[in-house]
């Protein structure tokens, strides 16, 4: 059980100090990823950033995935090559749908980092946060992107809580895997914390504005 949020990035970063020298990126998904994260990019002294992932969903099902936008420059794209196939998806509809959801990347990505830049990721060690993983879709697509647009020299997954065979396929898309729980009974991510209140857009906003800070100020 963890405590809140700030407590599963203590705990996390504790497993993570080897990364300390390795000039690490710390990504996280919002909203709920950005305290675990902070916490981390904090113990090690790390730039911290969001990677956002934008779900693609089929006509007339927007629910089901039919791929997935990844943040980055530019941004991924991750196709279900199987919903594609079986529902017949066109390269239109694919291109109308992936250009509306990157323009809610960008605004997001805009909203919460006030105009900054993303952090380069080239050549570096990133570490991938969020707060617990329950199906693994959206962080597949995360660690798939970051994977396929070939940037990072390492990708290390960090998460406090995951079902035992979602986390034995994320581990398979990732240099390195921190996960701290992998409950055989696993229900929901909340359930495991003391304190699981939903992390609001101000929050992220002023922990993204307080790591960059300490970032510019040598801290």
């Amino acid at each position: 059980m963890f405590h809140d949020r700030a407590d599963a990035g203590a705990r996390l970063a504790a497993r993570l100090r080897h990364l300390r020298g390795a000039d690490p990126v710390v990504l996280a998904l919002p909203r709920g990823g950005v305290p675990v994260a902070a916490a981390i990019a904090e113990a090690l002294d790390a730039p911290l950033d969001l990677l956002l992932v934008r779900k693609i969903g089929a006509p007339g099902m927007p629910e089901l995935a039919a791929g997935a936008l990844v943040d980055g420059t530019p941004p991924s794209i991750v196709l279900n090559e199987e919903i594609l196939r079986r529902l017949r998806i066109t390269d239109a509809y694919l291109e109308a749908e992936t250009a509306r959801q990157r323009a809610e990347l960008e605004r997001r990505r805009a909203a919460y980092l006030r105009g900054r830049a993303p952090v380069p990721l080239t050549g570096r060690t990133v570490v991938v946060v969020d707060d617990g993983v329950a199906t693994g879709a959206t962080m597949r697509a995360a660690l798939r992107g970051l994977a396929e647009a070939g940037a990072a020299r390492r990708i290390v997954l960090a998460v406090p809580v995951a079902p035992p065979e979602v986390a034995e396929a994320l581990r398979r898309l990732c240099d390195e895997a921190v996960i701290l729980e992998t409950p055989p009974d696993f229900q929901a991510v909340g359930l495991h914390y003391g304190r699981f209140d939903q992390t609001g857009d101000e929050e992220v906003t002023t922990l993204l504005d307080r790591a960059a800070a300490r970032i510019a100020g040598g801290r």
